[in-house]
């Protein structure tokens, strides 16, 4: 038995996210049917980390397990012939077990890092509809990332935790929050060991609520302090959203997706 591990790269804006639904609309039920029918078995597949409707992905990554003897580019080869458009494998990697260890997706990665692309203009953009949010007010760059600066290091993240959350616990170790301005576009980069249920989109929701003035720098440490959801800005759109990169010890020898230059 092998475990194979894929990249997976997807537009997210007619998916019902990544977990499985018995509607069969989401990107696992698309990936696991287009590897049965490559494979002519069935294959379950295991992310790194669930998106929400809507959301996309420059680099997820998948792990399997199945008897088949296929080069590593056969698999990417044969399971795009049976993708749509808005799915793609985009490398295949075998991954053998590290002594008495063995890969997984979700439990060997170290990092998970999101990006956020947002246009910042009074008009909305056609061209950016469902890969970008929008917001037409003015916001400043400095006073946000200001802002995020509270939320660095181990916090508990209840105050920007989905009810539906599932994770045993908010607390998560926030390694990185950069926001970068190129024209009317923003870029938000957070990288943290894992993130709760729509914690990257109510942490983006928040900084605009300070970017526009609304609020101090200082309000967003008090919601953080306080862990409670109601004090933090509402769900910000997904639109934007991009999980951009999973991080795992170097010695699974895994490929990492080149970032498109715009995200």
């Amino acid at each position: 038995m092998k475990r194979i591990a894929l990249g997976i790269q997807y537009d997210g804006t007619s998916w019902r996210g990544w977990q499985t639904q018995p509607d069969g609309r989401t990107v696992q039920d698309t990936l696991e049917t287009a590897l049965k029918k490559f494979s002519l078995a069935d294959i379950a597949t295991t992310c790194a980390g669930r998106t929400d409707a809507g959301v996309h992905a420059l680099e997820q990554v998948v792990h399997f397990d199945t008897d088949l003897d296929r080069d590593m580019f056969s698999w990417v080869r044969g399971v795009n012939a049976f993708l749509p458009a808005s799915i793609a494998v985009r490398w295949a990697c075998e991954v053998a077990p590290e002594g008495e260890e063995q890969f997984h997706a979700r439990f060997s990665a170290t990092a998970r890092t999101y990006r956020y692309l947002l246009y910042n203009h009074p008009v909305r953009s056609p061209l950016l509809s469902g890969k970008a949010g929008w917001v037409f007010r003015p916001l400043t760059v400095e006073t946000m990332q200001s802002a995020a600066s509270y939320l660095l290091g181990v916090h508990d993240f209840t105050a920007f935790r989905a009810a539906e959350c599932q994770a045993k616990s908010p607390v998560k170790t926030m390694h990185e929050i950069r926001i970068e301005r190129r024209g009317d576009l923003l870029m938000f980069t957070l990288r943290a060991n894992a993130f709760l249920h729509h914690m990257v989109r109510n942490i983006v929701g928040s900084l605009i609520v300070v970017g526009t003035g609304n609020q101090s720098p200082e309000w967003l440490k008090s919601v953080l302090d306080g862990k409670d959801r109601s004090r933090a800005a509402p769900t910000f759109m997904p639109d934007g959203l991009y999980l951009a990169r999973i991080d795992y010890d170097p010695k699974w020898k895994l490929p990492h997706e080149p970032l498109f230059p715009l995200l």
